[in-house]
């Protein structure tokens, strides 16, 4: 059976149909800069296809969540939700055949790739069984898939892109049927993109853009100019699902209205104020009726409150409320077993390039091993002790108050660069030379030497520490205020000596 979806109309006024069936065999890219109707040719798509496939929207804005009253979409509000309860749901809605709208408004960049990565890795990981076709539209794509680094951490980034290449590169067996709009192509990871066989090109300005919108279509570059004049909610199609020709068209009407609609023009008051001065410049009024902002999250707890929280209360007999706190000596033997056991893990010297869920699941097991059981801290807390033992900073030496210091220095940066803001004050601290760029890459977690180097950049962009290469080509590493040095050593020593 053929579906086909009134997406509009054509430049001569025919009806511009979308067939859906080929749709969901071929997926869609959608390209357009601020303001030229993506959002609106989205809803379009999903409403007017709401009534014969199940729809999944990431929607970082919550424009969609309007969807819900009109066509009965579920909208997840991820804020409220963990990572495993998103993939949970995930498989749920497509156990159910649910459509959901995930509302990733009102978190950051890191969580929102986090959270719609977990969301889409349940649609993706759901039992064959459930494997009926749906439609996975994913608004401002290029947040979930960029195709450089961006200002969130390497793993929430790899994470969202995995998801991303998943839905777009093996979602069609699984009846996944993905739907990218991106402001622009260069921001868009190319391993995602070139598997879309759909287009519809929106208004954009850029010439490299332009240029490489009219290759998608087939368009010479001398047309490439009319994508500048193209007006809002006016695309040119292309594709099979579409039309085997470029194809200008007009997005119809839609019954619903995002909830953050644009600001329109409102004329300004007709009546001025008496004292402007006295009214902006007023003082601010108390704390108590301020609009407050959201208060930040409270510090986590120290490594011995997360241990013993951990245990599970069946597992604790009645009588053991009433035992006394671990002694001092108690505690340093834990520690001392911990730091025995992170520094068997880094023994191993691929250690620093497996992913943190693999040497977690490594640790777990040493922990078993030494006897630890259900005492073996969780992720969050073996994420920190790794950095530390990376950085070759014991836990007896986390707690001297100079550490503390710098704990809190390296708190500005990224959560994959403290541990070499660490690495580097310890050598610092004990004068020992200055670490080489494969030593810094190795824990890094990547092999490039140059990603080491640009660390070490940004690090000095930020006022962490001083670069400095005395006459022998040494490098020094200084901590700034601290004053902290590391002695000269040779970037290139430890690259050297491997090969």
């Amino acid at each position: 059976m053929t579906v086909a979806i009134e997406m509009g109309h054509t430049a001569a006024g025919a009806a511009a149909t979308l067939d859906l069936e080929e749709l969901l065999a071929t997926r869609l890219l959608v390209q357009g800069n601020s303001g030229s109707g993506k959002s609106h040719l989205l809803r379009r798509l999903l409403e007017q296809s709401a009534p014969w496939v199940q729809q999944a929207v990431i929607d970082p804005e919550g424009d969609f969540v309007t969807l819900a009253e009109r066509f009965g979409h579920l909208v997840i509000d991820a804020e409220a939700h963990t990572e495993q309860d998103l993939q949970c749901a995930g498989e749920r809605a497509r156990m159910h055949r649910v459509s959901t709208v995930l509302n990733l408004e009102g978190l950051d960049a890191e969580n929102q790739l986090r959270r719609a990565a977990a969301f889409l890795g349940g649609l993706f990981d759901a039992a064959r069984d459930h494997w009926y076709p749906m439609l996975v539209v994913v608004d401002e794509a290029q947040l979930f898939a960029p195709a450089a680094a961006i200002e969130v951490s390497d793993e929430a980034r790899k994470l969202s892109l995995g998801a991303m290449t998943n839905l777009m590169c093996r979602g069609r067996k699984r009846g996944l049927a993905g739907v990218i709009a991106t402001q622009r192509l260069a921001k868009l990871a190319k391993n995602v993109a070139a598997e879309a066989s759909n287009f519809l090109m929106g208004r954009t300005f850029l010439d490299i853009d332009m240029a490489r919108a009219a290759d998608l279509l087939g368009m010479e570059r001398r047309q490439a100019e009319a994508f500048r004049d193209l007006k809002r909610g006016h695309f040119m199609a292309l594709g099979p699902a579409l039309s085997h020709r470029p194809l200008s068209l007009r997005i119809g009407a839609t019954d619903t209205q995002p909830r953050n609609a644009a600001p329109r023009l409102t004329p300004l008051p007709g009546t001025p104020l008496e004292d402007p001065r006295a009214v902006i410049l007023a003082a601010p009024p108390p704390a108590a009726t301020r609009a407050q902002r959201r208060p930040p999250k409270p510090p986590a707890p120290d490594l011995l409150s997360q241990l013993m929280a951990a245990r599970p209360i069946a597992l604790v007999p009645p009588a053991e409320a009433d035992l006394p706190l671990p002694s001092p000596t108690e505690t340093a033997e834990l520690r001392e077993r911990l730091d025995r056991i992170l520094t068997g893990i880094l023994a191993d010297t691929e250690a620093g390039f497996r992913s943190i869920g693999v040497l977690y699941q490594d640790f777990l097991v040493r922990c078993r091993i030494e006897g630890l059981g259900s005492g073996a801290p969780d992720l969050s807390v073996f994420r920190r002790l790794l950095t530390r033992a990376r950085a070759g900073v014991s836990a007896e030496m986390a707690e001297d108050a100079a550490w503390q210091d710098v704990s809190a220095r390296a708190a500005i940066l990224p959560e994959d660069m403290q541990g070499i803001f660490l690495m580097i004050a310890h050598a610092a601290k004990e004068g020992l030379p200055c670490p080489g760029d494969l030593a810094i890459a190795r824990a890094y977690g990547t092999h490039s030497l140059g990603r080491a180097r640009r660390l070490l950049t940004y690090m000095e962009e930020q006022d962490l520490i001083v670069c400095q290469t005395d006459g022998a080509g040494r490098r020094i590493l200084t901590l700034v205020e601290l004053a902290w040095a590391t002695a000269p050593g040779d970037p290139q020593a430890e690259a050297a000596a491997a090969e």
